[in-house]
């Protein structure tokens, strides 16, 4: 399995954004058309295609990287190859290759669903590190999300700055101050 970064001109672009809209719903996802302006022109978003053989797309996840930090915003892998290690094997891949902090948000755990995925994320090394963090909307007159924080490749003496990686991840992800 490989892990491309790749723009709206990849022939693959399709499959991701496909997988985007059906993956997460309109409240956990901006407009298509600003995702890909993201990918587009922000230096510091990624999208990264996981893909076998060289041409099967299995899913993606896309990443902000910051000075101190990275924050994975979404994580698919197509439903139909779903439980088959994917997921496993990108995360893992990814805190190898990432020298900093790498964090994300998950649902509260308030159904089967978002127990098994807070569960799936601590299997890779991820920890809680905040339980009253809130995601805002990705759209105008949206509603915020409760959410946890969870981090994976924590620094050894646990200087995580958690009102600052919140600051950011709201100005820079969310566009609210």
């Amino acid at each position: 399995m490989e892990i491309k970064d790749i723009t709206p001109a990849n022939p693959h672009y399709a499959f991701v954004e496909s997988l985007f809209i059906s993956a997460f719903p309109e409240s956990e996802r901006r407009p298509v058309e600003k995702q890909r302006f993201n990918i587009e022109n922000k230096d510091m978003f990624h999208c990264y295609l996981f893909i076998e053989n060289n041409e099967t797309p299995i899913g993606f996840i896309t990443i902000w990287e910051f000075t101190d930090f990275y924050y994975a915003e979404h994580l698919a892998v197509d439903p139909a190859l779903r439980n088959g290690g994917y997921g496993s094997r990108v995360m893992q891949t990814l805190l190898r290759e990432l020298k900093k902090p790498l964090i994300l948000e998950v649902e509260t755990p308030e159904d089967e669903m978002s127990k098994r995925r807070i569960g799936f994320y601590q299997r890779q090394g991820f920890e809680i590190c905040d339980t009253g963090y809130v995601q805002p909307p990705y759209r105008k007159g949206g509603e915020s999300l409760p959410m946890y924080l969870m981090v994976a490749n924590k620094p050894q003496q646990n200087t995580l700055d958690l009102q600052t990686i919140k600051e950011t991840i709201y100005k820079e992800v969310y566009e609210v101050c």
